[in-house]
């Protein structure tokens, strides 16, 4: 099965729509990556792709990056400077742990967008909407042919 067909069409639509949501009262910016297979450390390969999809280029440093290898059954999360500086340590594992809790029950797409609505919350209170705000990264999920 390719790794764009891991997700169905609506479960796509969940993903991106709960992006949407997360997104909507911040000026933060969040990202899904889906890849079959990860043969380096789940971090490095992370690191790689948040650099490659600019996530490290919005204007205050906001941007998130949930990184998934379906195949390989390894994710991680990344968050910029600007957030990484505000959140408490544990806070990415926190959501890890949630999200790890639903993929165990073979709930993929729900454990992403909880992930990522809870992403959100904490953008809200620490990068508040502005009126002149921007979306500056794409709502879609890439894959890993679109690197």
């Amino acid at each position: 099965m390719s790794v764009e067909n891991f997700f169905s069409e609506e479960q796509k639509k969940q993903i991106t729509d709960a992006i949407a949501m997360a997104e909507l009262n911040t000026s933060g910016e969040i990202r899904l990556h889906v890849e079959g297979q990860c043969k380096l450390d789940v971090l490095d390969r992370a690191a790689y792709v948040f650099e490659k999809l600019s996530i490290h280029k919005t204007a205050q440093r906001n941007g998130v990056l949930f990184y998934l290898a379906v195949y390989d059954r390894k994710f991680a999360i990344l968050g910029d400077a600007g957030i990484n500086q505000l959140v408490p340590a544990d806070f990415w594992d926190h959501i890890k742990e949630t999200m790890l809790g639903l993929f165990k029950e073979g709930k993929f797409a729900d454990g992403i967008s909880t992930g990522i609505l809870m992403a959100g919350e904490q953008l809200k209170v620490s990068f508040p909407y502005q009126n002149d705000d921007v979306n500056e990264l794409s709502d879609e999920i890439s894959f890993e042919k679109n690197l």
